[in-house]
C-alpha cells in the first residue's frame, strides 16, 4: 500500500539524471520544490551533492541499466517506497548512434529502441498501479526535433515511436488522472550532442541551427527544462497527448 499524504512533497522521478539534460530538468524541480529521483546507468552522486548543496533537496539516486527490465522493476521498486508516492516521470534518458545506414547493426538498433522506447513503456507500465490508487500523475517524454525532420536512423525511428508510444499512454493513463506529454528540442550544444565531434564541427552545427531560428539563438537545457516544469505543473491540468517542441521555431525547417 503506498501512504498518501496531501503535505507531502511531490516526488519526480528524472532518468539519464547524469547528463546535462537530465540534471537541469532535476534542478528545476528542485527549485520547484520537488523531490527527486535521479535515475541512470552512469553515477549521479554529484548531480546529487548540487541538488541538496544549492537547492536544499530531497534526492535519491537510483543507478539503473534501462536496458534491463528487471533493473527498472526493482528501482520502480525502491523509488515508490523512498516518499511513499511518485507524481512524476521524466523519461530523458537516450541512446544515440551516429553510424551510416550500411553501418548499422540490429544489436545496436535494438539497444536504442531498449533504452529510447521500451524502457518509458516499462516505467509506466511499473508506476500505473501507483497512479491509479494516488489517483493521478504526470509523464514527460523527451524526444527530439529529428521526429519530424529526421536525423540518426535508430534515433530519429525511436524518437518517433516514443511520440506513438505518449499518444497511446495518454489515452490508456486519462482514465486514472494521468497526463502523458512529450518535449521535442532542437539541437543543444552539451556533452551528449557533441561526442565525436569536433569543436569545429559543433560550432558550425550551432551556427547553422542560430541561423535556421527565427529567435536566432540554439536550444539550450534550461528551455527543456523549463517546459517539463510547466508540463508536470498545475498550470497544464488539462494538457496530455502533446508535443511541445522547444526550438525556436527550427521544427518548421529542414534538417540542415
Amino acid at each position: 500500500m503506498i501512504a498518501q499524504a496531501s503535505t507531502a512533497r511531490r516526488v519526480g522521478i528524472v532518468t539519464g539524471a547524469a547528463g546535462a539534460v537530465g540534471a537541469a530538468i532535476a534542478g528545476r524541480l528542485a527549485a520547484d520544490g520537488w523531490a527527486v529521483v535521479l535515475l541512470d546507468a552512469a553515477d549521479t552522486e554529484a548531480v546529487a551533492t548540487d541538488l541538496r548543496a544549492e537547492q536544499g533537496a530531497d534526492v535519491l539516486t537510483l543507478r539503473t541499466d534501462l536496458a534491463s527490465p528487471s533493473a527498472i522493476a526493482d528501482s520502480m521498486r525502491e523509488a515508490q517506497t523512498w516518499q511513499g508516492r511518485i507524481d512524476a516521470l521524466i523519461n530523458n534518458a537516450g541512446l544515440q548512434l551516429r553510424s551510416s545506414l550500411r553501418e548499422l547493426q540490429p544489436a545496436a538498433w535494438d539497444r536504442v529502441f531498449d533504452v529510447n522506447v521500451r524502457a518509458p513503456m516499462l516505467l509506466a507500465q511499473a508506476l500505473e498501479p501507483v497512479w491509479r490508487q494516488q489517483g493521478g500523475g504526470s509523464i514527460v517524454n523527451i524526444v527530439s526535433r529529428d521526429w519530424v525532420a529526421g536525423g540518426p536512423h535508430a534515433y530519429t525511428a525511436s524518437k518517433s515511436a516514443l511520440v506513438g508510444l505518449t499518444r497511446s499512454l495518454s489515452m490508456s493513463l486519462g482514465p486514472s488522472g494521468v497526463r502523458v506529454n512529450a518535449v521535442a528540442p532542437s539541437f543543444m550544444a552539451t556533452p551528449f550532442t557533441m561526442g565525436g565531434r569536433s569543436d569545429a564541427e559543433t560550432e558550425e552545427i550551432v551556427d547553422r541551427f542560430r541561423r535556421m531560428s527565427p529567435l536566432g539563438r540554439v536550444a539550450t537545457v534550461d528551455d527543456v527544462a523549463g517546459a517539463v516544469s510547466f508540463l508536470v505543473s498545475d498550470d497544464s491540468s488539462f494538457i496530455t497527448g502533446e508535443v511541445i517542441h522547444v526550438c525556436g521555431g527550427t521544427q518548421l525547417a529542414a534538417h540542415p
